[in-house]
């Protein structure tokens, strides 16, 4: 207080040493930079609200070289390409736009050069078909085939068409398992900033992926490093050329963290899905740091269900209770970086990661640092966060162990004390787990096929494994049209109820009963007929401020609890039913593709679904109190699958 107080009578007198010169010329630079930053920042945000995603899957069905590109085209007078992205095979692709109706086209780049040239395959969505993303944050299942056009048939882009005018020096995948090295140029400290300051305009440039050092490995175990704000995969160079790469594959998820984290979470598990789609790995190991680590508890808990490969979680230097000086930001900041809000300490994310507990065979460790710094904005602290909120005690009730070192919130990163702790955990669980896993696993080999054709990319289907007592889930496994015959598991030794589900289709059997016996393969095998559904959501209105890009509506809208349903009514083709809303707080049991698997109509809360409908035109009746009635209607063509609809309801 003396020296701030020297500093206003030395301004006063005009007598300024040098070095308060020095430090009010530092403030001035940081003020100029922040404001400069803070512009750039309420542009992205105003840009956000207009933003919207596509999100699909790729089919490559002839053989060739180069990269895949996929691009969504404004088809005004001209046609001119909104944006791209870059993979380098078949499989899941984004699209960052802005709200608009559009052409969705892909192929097969063989000379790398970003035109559509004469020869190279193709394919678009539908038959054509706009694809309408004028509402929502995300639009799903844009669904491609790529392959050489039939004679007479080709895409609505002409031969000789750019991509871009501007060709970059490489076209790096922006698929899941893209590999690359840490040194890679796209992993800078300045990219880092920009996710966190320019989310929006990061996202166009370099996607949200996971990424590979080497080829995928299945004799050795992922485990995946999340960067916190500001950082990037090289972050954490020196705890991947550190561990034993016989034994662990380091993967890292590199995102941009000025996002809403709960967006960035799904993104992470849209992410995994599809890997996990394609290697069938048992389980993975996470560790992630600062922000990084919130952003990995969010996909656990949110998706334990869907996703139960997860066996191991090490954070480091995670504010578990949030940070004040966000929620400060939040309330004083002309622009608000999105991911302030969720890191504010009463924010709705942060008191979601304690609504439901880690399943109890994730084991979770905590790392943290103790070496502080003097601050008059914060208490004692690990040189960044508050170490009130590092130990957090909602956090620590669930770990298995705490650890904390003489490091602060960076160097935790790159001291000798934690790797060797970091090992040490690592190494020896992954022992147990291996142990365990070869001791007491049966397998099961799942054979699928379909009785009718499908013009375009099928739905992927899933294989549910429920305990046969307690009907809960034990597992579901996603699957590629081409993986009939294959081997899934270890699964502990027990009594199951096994089925499988795909879209607008079911299975010649509900479900069978199957035994899984230690070291014993059991085979099963399920025949998809078309099935007709109609399924949805009702929710009440939401604030447009609210919308999240990125987040699916039924992430960023709330579960709506007060909805009362008083009916739900089908009608046409000779069909009428009417579903009663069942409710309930406790799903601990509920399993979202249940439903799908034992094809009875329901309503739980506020989603429903009607099965086993007839080819033909229905009206859908809702009746909810306090709200409007409203009336849907529906065209359903059995085996051919459509869109979830999100219904808003209308106050009285």
């Amino acid at each position: 207080m003396e020296s701030l107080t020297s500093f206003i009578n030395s301004l006063k007198t005009g007598r300024p040493s040098i070095s308060q010169i020095v430090c009010i010329t530092l403030v001035m630079t940081c003020f100029v930079a922040a404001g400069c930053s803070l512009i750039k920042l309420k542009k992205e945000v105003n840009q956000a609200l207009e933003g919207t995603c596509i999100v699909g899957r790729i089919h490559v069905k002839c053989k060739g070289n180069g990269p895949v590109i996929v691009a969504a085209c404004s088809m005004g007078e001209e046609k001119k390409i909104a944006n791209y992205t870059v993979l380098h095979g078949s499989g899941e692709y984004e699209i960052g736009l802005y709200k608009g109706a559009y052409y969705v086209f892909a192929y097969r780049d063989e000379n790398s050069n970003l035109v559509y040239d004469e020869g190279e395959a193709a394919g678009h969505y539908g038959d054509p078909k706009l694809v309408d993303a004028r509402k929502v944050s995300v639009v799903y299942d844009i669904d491609i085939d790529i392959d050489i056009p039939e004679e007479g048939r080709t895409i609505e882009i002409p031969r000789g068409f750019k991509i871009s005018s501007v060709r970059p020096k490489k076209l790096p995948s922006r698929q899941a398992g893209a590999i690359t090295d840490l040194d890679d140029e796209r992993f800078s400290r300045e990219n880092g900033v920009k996710g966190f300051w320019e989310p929006i305009s990061f996202f166009r440039e370099f996607g949200g992926n996971i990424v590979f050092l080497e080829e995928y490995d299945p004799e050795k175990t992922p485990v995946l490093f999340i960067h916190g704000a500001g950082g990037t995969p090289k972050s954490w160079k020196y705890f991947a050329d550190n561990m034993d790469r016989t034994r662990f594959q380091p993967w890292f998820f590199y995102y941009p963290t000025g996002f809403r984290i709960e967006s960035m979470s799904h993104l992470l598990f849209w992410k995994l899905i599809n890997l996990q789609t394609k290697y069938q790995f048992n389980k993975i190991y996470i560790t992630a740091h600062s922000m990084g680590g919130l952003l990995a508890k969010s996909f656990i808990v949110n998706n334990g269900r869907q996703f139960p490969y997860v066996k191991l979680f090490i954070s480091l230097a995670t504010p578990w209770g949030g940070d004040r000086m966000a929620e400060y930001g939040v309330r004083q900041s002309p622009a608000v970086i999105p991911s302030w809000i969720d890191m504010q300490p009463e924010s709705d994310f942060i008191t979601s990661l304690y609504r439901l507990k880690m399943r109890e065979d994730v084991n979770f460790y905590m790392f943290s640092g103790h070496r502080g710094s003097r601050n008059l904005f914060k208490s004692n602290n690990d040189g960044t966060i508050e170490l009130a909120s590092i130990q957090d005690l909602r956090a620590q009730s669930e770990a298995k162990m705490n650890y904390t070192f003489n490091e602060d919130h960076a160097s935790i990163l790159n001291s000798k004390e934690v790797l060797a702790q970091y090992n040490t955990i690592l190494n020896e669980f992954d022992e147990k787990q291996s142990a365990s896993l070869d001791r007491s696993g049966g397998q099961i080999k799942v054979n699928f096929s379909y009785d009718f054709d499908f013009d375009g990319v099928r739905s992927r289907p899933a294989f549910i494994l429920l305990h046969a007592d307690t009907k809960e889930a034990k597992t579901t496994t996603f699957l590629n049209d081409d993986d009939s015959g294959r081997i899934l598991g270890p699964f502990p030794p027990g009594d199951y109820i096994a089925g499988m589900v795909s879209a607008a289709a079911k299975t010649n059997k509900k479900y069978v009963s199957v035994s899984v016996e230690s070291g014993k393969i059991k085979e099963l095998k399920f025949v998809f007929i078309p099935d007709g559904e109609i399924r949805g959501r009702m929710t009440a209105p939401v604030n447009p401020k609210e919308i999240v890009v990125g987040m699916p509506e039924i992430r960023y809208r709330s579960a709506d609890s007060d909805i009362n349903i008083q009916s739900i009514r089908l009608e046409g083709n000779g069909i009428h039913r009417v579903l009663r809303q069942i409710k309930g707080d406790d799903v601990k049991n509920y399993h979202p593709l249940i439903p799908f698997l034992l094809r009875d109509d329901l309503c739980y809360n506020t989603f429903f679904s009607f099965f086993g409908l007839p080819v033909g035109d229905y009206k859908l009746v809702i009746k909810a109190e306090g709200y409007k009635t409203v009336v849907k209607h529906y065209s359903v063509l059995p085996g051919i699958p459509k869109d979830f609809r999100n219904t808003e309801l209308t106050p009285e």
